[in-house]
């Protein structure tokens, strides 16, 4: 059965023109583009995509970081569990503890500039594709 999974390209990647590999380490393993689209989003938006995150200490500087520049938003899908072959290929949010070879490992500066958002759920995906995508 094909499931689907959300992933953003954080500002970080964006800025030093990472869209591509990206992709293409997607596709490599397999996962299927079902929409995509670059949009910056506001400050109050990304708070709302983070609502989940409300009152921990880290929620003020990532609002912040995801509305200083433009992401990419898709929708992926593959066969089997597509949140955790997703969140296996980008590695740990933070990318001093990612395996060598994830996408965070390779590409990420630092715990918030980490490159991608991936979801984190099935539940979750759900609703962060319908926060992008109608």
């Amino acid at each position: 059965m094909r499931k689907k999974s959300l992933l953003i390209i954080k500002p970080d990647a964006i800025e030093r023109d990472l869209i591509g590999r990206i992709i293409s380490r997607l596709e490599s393993a397999r996962f299927k583009i079902l929409a995509m689209k670059m949009v910056r989003l506001t400050y109050d938006e990304a708070r709302k995509f983070y609502a989940v995150h409300e009152g921990r200490p880290f929620l003020e500087e990532l609002c912040q970081f995801m509305s200083s520049g433009p992401i990419v938003a898709m929708v992926l899908e593959s066969d089997g569990d597509t949140v955790s072959k997703i969140r296996s290929l980008i590695g740990s949010t933070d990318p001093a503890k990612a395996a060598p070879g994830t996408i965070r490992h390779d590409f990420a500066l630092s715990l918030t500039k980490n490159s991608v958002h991936a979801s984190d759920g099935e539940e979750s995906a759900k609703t962060e594709i319908a926060f992008f995508f109608s």
